[in-house]
């Protein structure tokens, strides 16, 4: 053991108490680093605007031949009309010839550049309509298409109710949701949709006539148009 710890003796103790040092990290817990703002470096910023650019660009070029963009720009009263089918003919465009501003890389882009409060929606025709009404300049923040169509509704609902409390019944307004919940997956709703999932379950048009009367087609119509401003 005595042999052994003469080893260490003070120029070898000097040493490795030199090399403790020189690896040693100094951690300051007072004085901490505070983030004060979290950018995108420049050039991130650029291409991201590029990207918002192109996107905007195309739609443009291609409003005359698509339906359902030349209503965004030009028909606002026409919103109400459009359909599933149009959106998809526009993804579907879209995807064949600019595959790189598919909805998902342009929210992003926009993200990086301006405060958006959501994330890019899971469902990709949500997040092309959204992005539609933004570069067309319908709505000023970007934001999910299902969440403008939330307030849209209660904002038709509220309304309605104007200088009469409650005037729709419980079992009213749950055909009003299933109505809402159809127009934001299919972004319009017609009457033959009543003899589809789920209004077939409930009864159908034959019940939804039962509920609204002769007032049914009005408010599908008021519907159409409200949740789609």
């Amino acid at each position: 053991m005595r042999t052994a710890s003469l080893t260490f003796n003070g120029k070898l103790n000097d040493h490795i108490d030199n090399v403790r040092k020189q690896h040693d990290q100094i951690i300051d817990h007072i004085n901490l680093d505070e983030v004060t703002k979290a950018e995108w470096d420049t050039e991130s910023v650029d291409k991201a605007k590029a990207l918002i650019n192109d996107f905007s660009e195309y739609l443009k070029a291609n409003k005359d031949e698509i339906q359902a963009l030349s209503i965004f720009y030009d028909q606002p009263y026409n919103r109400r009309n459009i359909t599933f089918k149009m959106i998809k003919e526009v993804m579907d465009k879209l995807k064949l010839e600019k595959p790189q501003l598919a909805p998902v890389h342009v929210w992003n882009a926009y993200a990086g550049i301006e405060e958006v409060k959501s994330d890019c929606p899971k469902d990709e025709l949500t997040a092309l309509v959204s992005l539609i009404r933004k570069v067309c300049g319908i709505d000023e923040e970007l934001k999910p298409f299902d969440k403008t169509i939330d307030e849209n509704f209660k904002r038709w609902i509220f309304a309605q109710n104007a200088g009469q409390h409650n005037r729709f019944s419980t079992e009213q307004m749950e055909w009003l949701r299933m109505i809402k919940d159809h127009i934001v997956s299919s972004y319009h709703i017609e009457l033959d949709d009543l003899d589809y999932n789920p209004f077939d379950s409930k009864g159908g048009r034959g019940k939804m006539y039962q509920l609204f009367g002769n007032e049914m087609d009005s408010i599908i119509n008021e519907l159409n148009e409200a949740l789609a401003a």
